[in-house]
């Protein structure tokens, strides 16, 4: 099997969420010297796109998204002794949280997997996360974007009361911001002076993207 084709078998492996099959798949392609980046940014990374791309047309839910981004943990488990840092070209680093007094966090975890196989860094805050850690997160990190998630009507406010943080602190013009959750939506986002809403995770990753094409 030449590189195109396993490379090909990696991404139809994250796709077809064969749990069984990855870690098999992914030791074929290093046997065959394929470099481990190459795995992760041709193979692994495209199969994620496929998943996407499936769950933009509804062939795909939630629950298959979750289980595309275990795989391809499962796969990165083989793969990840064999990255040497800087082989991949991060596109930018993300601080991801769900705001103060919400413990959702499976939308979190989505688009954290998914952004992660797109190639950013990501830096993730957790669940009940107040305005001051987003801030420090900034400062600390150098983040270029903010996520913030709820799925709370009552938690909502959380997400201005960060982003007048984010203004106090001086931070806000070094950022983007978007938001996410079930209750968000591109009017709220532009009432409390947000970047953009994400429709869910898939929708939320791209626009991520589009924010840091070269």
């Amino acid at each position: 099997m030449n590189e195109k084709e396993l490379l090909d078998k990696v991404a139809q492996a994250i796709a077809g969420l064969d749990f069984d099959g990855i870690q098999g798949i992914c030791q074929q392609a290093l046997d065959a010297k394929i470099p481990a980046y190459k795995i992760v940014s041709e193979g692994m990374a495209r199969g994620m796109e496929i998943v996407g791309q499936k769950y933009e047309a509804n062939e795909y839910f939630l629950s298959e998204l979750i289980a595309a981004g275990e795989v391809m943990k499962d796969g990165l488990k083989v793969v990840q002794p064999y990255l040497k840092s800087g082989d991949i070209k991060k596109k930018g680093k993300i601080a991801l949280g769900t705001v103060k007094g919400d413990l959702h966090d499976i939308g979190k975890n989505v688009v954290s997997v998914l952004l992660e196989a797109a190639g950013f860094e990501i830096v993730d805050l957790g669940v009940d996360v107040p305005a001051e850690k987003f801030v420090e997160a900034v400062k600390e990190h150098g983040v270029q974007i903010i996520g913030m998630s709820a799925l709370l009507t009552i938690t909502m406010p959380e997400m201005e009361n960060t982003i007048k943080q984010l203004k106090q602190a001086g931070l806000r013009d070094k950022v983007k911001v978007i938001i996410g959750g079930a209750p968000i939506t591109p009017e709220y986002a532009a009432k409390i002076g947000a970047d953009a809403a994400a429709r869910d995770a898939v929708d939320g990753v791209n626009i991520c993207k589009s924010w840091v094409k070269a």
